[in-house]
This record gives C-alpha cells, sequence and structure tokens, in this order.
C-alpha cells in the first residue's frame, strides 16, 4: 500500500513538473513573438518614413539619384521580405534590414554634402524621426534576440530539453543584421 502511494506521488510530482516546464515553454514561446510583433511595428514605421526622406533629399540632391534609388531599392526588398507567406524568417528579414540600413546611412552622409539640405526643418525632423525609429529598432532587436536565447537555452539544457522534444518546441532564430561597415552621421547611428 505505501508502494502504490509512492508510485502515484512520484508520478504526480512528475506530471506537475511536465505541465510547469511546458507552461514556461509556452509562455517564452508567446514572449518570443510578442517582441518579434513589437520589432515588425518599428520595422514598418520605419519604412513609412522612407518616401517621406528619399522625397525631400531628392528636392535639393537631385543629382545623387544612385542613393536615392539604392535607399527606394532597399525599402521596397526589405517590404518584400516583410511580406512573405508565413512573415519573415529573422534571418531573411535582418538580411533585408542590414541593407536598407547601409543605404540609408549612405543617404543621410550624402546630406551632409548640402548646407540647404541640412538646414531644412523637414529633413531634420524626418533625420530625427528616423534616429529615434533605429534606436527603438536597436532596442527591440536586443529584447527580441534575449527573449530567444531563453527559449534556446531551455530547448538545449536538460531535462527541459525532454519536454521540448515531447511538445515539439525548437530552436528559434536570432534577428542578427549583418554589420556593412556603414559610415554613420553623427547624429544618426543606424543600427
Amino acid at each position: 500500500m505505501k508502494i502504490g502511494l509512492l508510485v502515484v506521488g512520484v508520478v504526480v510530482l512528475v506530471g506537475i513538473a511536465l505541465a510547469a516546464s511546458y507552461h514556461r515553454f509556452v509562455t517564452q514561446r508567446n514572449l518570443v513573438r510578442e517582441s518579434w510583433r513589437q520589432l515588425d511595428v518599428e520595422l514598418r514605421r520605419r519604412y513609412d518614413m522612407v518616401p517621406s526622406l528619399v522625397e525631400t533629399v531628392t528636392r535639393y540632391a537631385a543629382h545623387e539619384r544612385g542613393v536615392v534609388e539604392a535607399v527606394t531599392q532597399a525599402r521596397a526588398n526589405a517590404q518584400q521580405v516583410h511580406a512573405m507567406d508565413g512573415g519573415p524568417t529573422p534571418a531573411r528579414q535582418a538580411v533585408a534590414e542590414g541593407a536598407l540600413s547601409g543605404v540609408l546611412g549612405r543617404l543621410i552622409a550624402t546630406a551632409e554634402a548640402y548646407p540647404t539640405l541640412r538646414a531644412n526643418e523637414s529633413f531634420l525632423a524626418l533625420q530625427q524621426q528616423l534616429t529615434e525609429t533605429e534606436d527603438r529598432i536597436g532596442a527591440g532587436r536586443r529584447f527580441y534576440n534575449g527573449t530567444v536565447r531563453a527559449l534556446n537555452t531551455r530547448v538545449e539544457s536538460f531535462p527541459s530539453n525532454v519536454v521540448a522534444g515531447m511538445f515539439s518546441v525548437t530552436r528559434e532564430e536570432y534577428f542578427e543584421v549583418p554589420e556593412r561597415g556603414v559610415s554613420r552621421h553623427a547624429d544618426s547611428q543606424l543600427y
């Protein structure tokens, strides 16, 4: 009788431990998804700002067509990746965002050669908004990668890896924007 109660007690404890571990995985996975959605909002905000920035620069620096076209193309590419069926993977999105950040950095650097553009209130406001958005993207990326790291550590660590395997919980991808060695404007730190 005592052995039966002991076995039932052990089974109940193991069941509670499995349920708690699974609940923690669900919580972490939802946190990863929510942090990605927050990052997504900031990326969309940047996409929305690019046309206004390009238009303002074009008015003052019309012969800088190559940089303007590169920004427009990089934005279109990032939006295309962003709109993929089922959503983009963080790795694909990071490559597209890295390219966009690089050409935006070139666009801001180009503006340095045009004193009237640098003095334009509209350009200065857009540049400030872009800087703030880039800061939020950077913070969102760090938060997202932190939540991914926590989940991935649990997926790989014993004994939680057993629970992860039982419930098909897998590793998530980091959002790592490749460094491009972009020259940065002093007031605008793009990524």
